[in-house]
């Protein structure tokens, strides 16, 4: 067990790494990613639509049978503190963008820490069983990275606390998420993790399709389009690996 333990923890913080990665790449070439922020939200709108339809929804349905009220809640939360942000902390148009960065930093955050909970449960399942989802989660950490510290750029959040606020919510939520929930794992069953996976699904499909979607659109549509089908595509590719 406590072999298995410092295996996990040190899949969570190579996720960490990689996602890490992601927003040293960016940030040191910002100009070119300003140019082409339409690819990145919409193969991000990609990415977690269909992640979130085609691999948690689906988890969240086979651990748990009444797990749609929490996809519904986890999409109304961040509908809600997407108005909360948008009537009362942003109400100046030009502070309008820092909406859509940190309903998305929420969103990839909770999405992270999750993740780092799937660390736990696959590894104490099994050491192969572990490095497959391994395998398959760490695949999408390196475009996460980017997407998150862009959001939080096009939102008009400044460089340097994009940096660190990309780096919180989407790296080091993977590990601390992994320590936090593996002193309890024999706690955790199938239908609360469930629940859990269930409303990050709903958090996620709210960033992706109403946030995401009608913001990329506007520029470059049929390129942003092609950008979305390869987030689908690539996210396709991670849960069939996955599964």
């Amino acid at each position: 067990m406590e072999d298995n333990f410092w295996i996990a923890f040190g899949a969570s913080a190579t996720a960490a790494i990689v996602t890490a990665g992601g927003i040293y790449t960016i940030r040191h070439f910002e100009d070119w990613a300003r140019r082409n922020i339409t690819y990145f939200t919409s193969f991000a709108a990609g990415v977690l639509i269909a992640v979130s339809l085609l691999h948690l929804v689906p988890e969240a349905f086979a651990m748990n049978a009444n797990a749609a009220p929490y996809l519904l809640a986890g999409y109304l939360l961040i509908y809600l503190f997407d108005r909360f942000l948008t009537f009362h902390v942003c109400d100046k148009p030009e502070m309008a963008g820092y909406a859509l960065g940190l309903v998305a930093l929420l969103g990839i955050g909770f999405h992270s820490f999750l993740d780092g909970v799937i660390y736990s449960i696959s590894f104490s399942a099994g050491m192969f069983t572990g490095i497959l989802v391994a395998l398959g989660m760490i695949l999408h950490e390196f475009p996460e990275g980017i997407v998150t510290y862009m959001l939080l750029i096009h939102g008009g959040v400044s460089r340097a606390r994009s940096l660190v606020l990309a780096f919180l919510a989407a790296a080091l939520t993977t590990p601390a998420g992994m320590l936090v929930s593996y002193p309890f794992i024999a706690t955790i069953d199938a239908p609360f993790l469930g629940q859990m996976l269930a409303l990050s699904a709903g958090a996620l499909v709210y960033v992706g399709a109403t946030h995401l979607l009608p913001h990329a659109r506007h520029d470059r549509p049929m390129s942003g389009l092609v950008a979305f089908g390869t987030g689908i595509a690539i996210a396709a590719v991670v849960v069939l690996i996955k599964g």
